[in-house]
């Protein structure tokens, strides 16, 4: 969440940073709210130290009957007072809670204003294209290959949901295998975390209260399904306070992540490239505010490693103000290419998100120096999207006899096994 100082002292300044994402985000109601709190924070305060001043006359046993007795009729009356404002004081803290809770994180000031993808600003592309005749899509490859199948996905589910078979089983697990050895090898600490997180954990990572609905909750206890790891990896320190020497910390984690894809009809219905149970292997550090900027270059820099070891074709995108996440302060969308469509589409976002979890999470350090405990800076993204990788691998891959090579980095996790061939 924002710095309410912050939103206070320099209002107009915060109020330009919103209106750059252009979502009718506004401030205002958030300073009336706080205003009204302090002042009854005020009240409050004032109705506590007169109550402890009047028990400490009746501590010293001098007073004359009659102050006794007003003093006796002034503290009934303070407590029914102290009980009216503090439900007052609860209800306007809770409220002020949730307005902080509503607004976005500020664009960071390299972010370039736009109102939607159209804005995005391209910085940039790694890997030759492939030269191909008459491109099949991952999904007619994945079921010709018989390592697809979606209907009985469906069948045990409900759509948008796929059952891996054999080579597809093994590649998807050689992938993932694959991605955490290739983190692992450059620093990150592998994590392997819950995959149901109570409400807190989406709260601190900014899933909830603003994207409410559009994730799997459990029925009979207030826990949900995780959209990605980074819920659980960032919580891993949640209300703690860590010293600057711990710092930065890397974590690399594979998960099963759900997400229910409100608002996403109509959008990549067929094939493994949108599905509301997926796999990923995600990275998030956590850093100080003078060494942010350099980590997330490095954060990206290692998704983007996993491509080019794969030599999938990408480009790398900075999202402009209009299309920034919710949380994020600035973010790199990896794009990887796919023939069949004659296009890039995402299959990792990069985002560094200053202190605004950290202050949803009450994530701090210890400074060095001895100083005041800070909030960190975090930061994530997909190394990767491991269905999304096995489908740009089929495309990319492809043969004129429809066998599909495999790349060579992830031979040796597949016993050596160079092409995918189809039966005869």
């Amino acid at each position: 969440m924002l710095d309410i100082k912050l939103i206070r002292e320099k209002t107009e300044l915060v109020e330009k940073s919103l209106a750059r994402r252009n979502g009718g985000f506004s401030v205002k109601p958030l300073l009336i709210c706080d205003e009204e709190f302090r002042q009854v924070q005020i009240e409050w305060e004032e109705l506590n130290r007169r109550t402890n001043e009047i028990s400490e006359h009746f501590k010293k046993g001098k007073l004359e009957p009659s102050e006794a007795e007003a003093l006796k009729e002034e503290t009934k009356k303070l407590k029914v007072r102290r009980q009216e404002i503090e439900s007052l004081r609860q209800d306007l803290e809770k409220k002020l809670f949730e307005l902080q809770l509503g607004l976005p994180n500020l664009p960071d000031q390299a972010v370039p204003d736009g109102a939607d993808e159209k804005a995005n600003k391209e910085i940039k592309r790694w890997g030759n294209l492939p030269k191909l005749q008459n491109p099949m899509h991952h999904y007619e490859i994945g079921s010709q290959l018989k390592i697809f199948d979606f209907e009985r996905g469906v069948k045990i589910s409900e759509s948008r949901f796929t059952v891996l078979l054999d080579k597809g089983a093994k590649i998807e697990r050689a992938l993932m295998n694959f991605m955490l050895d290739f983190h692992s090898k450059r620093g990150y600490l592998e994590v392997f975390p819950p995959i149901l997180v109570n409400r807190d954990c989406m709260v601190g990572t900014g899933q909830l209260p603003k994207f409410e609905g559009d994730f799997y909750k459990c029925a009979d206890d207030a826990l949900y399904l995780i959209p990605t790891a980074e819920v659980p990896v960032t919580n891993l320190y949640r209300e703690e306070v860590l010293a600057e020497e711990q710092l930065p910390i890397l974590h690399c984690a594979y998960t099963p992540c759900f997400r229910r894809e409100a608002g996403s009809a109509g959008k990549d219905t067929r094939g493994y490239i949108r599905q509301h149970q997926f796999n990923k292997v995600e990275l998030v550090r956590f850093t100080t505010p003078e060494k942010a900027a350099a980590e997330h270059e490095q954060l990206t820099l290692d998704a983007e490693g996993i491509l080019e070891a794969l030599e999938l074709p990408y480009r790398r995108i900075l999202l402009c103000s209009g299309d920034l996440g919710f949380a994020a302060q600035k973010c790199y969308d990896l794009e990887v290419w796919f023939p069949a469509q004659n296009q890039y589409r995402e299959i990792s976002s990069c985002s560094v998100f200053g202190d605004f979890q950290a202050r949803r999470a009450n994530l701090k350090y210890k400074p060095a120096d001895g100083g005041k405990a800070r909030y960190m800076i975090t930061m994530n993204g997909s190394a990767l999207a491991i269905g999304r990788t096995m489908a740009a691998i089929l495309e990319n891959y492809q043969q004129a006899d429809g066998s599909v090579l495999i790349p060579k980095a992830l031979q040796p996790y597949l016993n050596g096994m160079t092409a995918l061939k189809p039966e005869l």
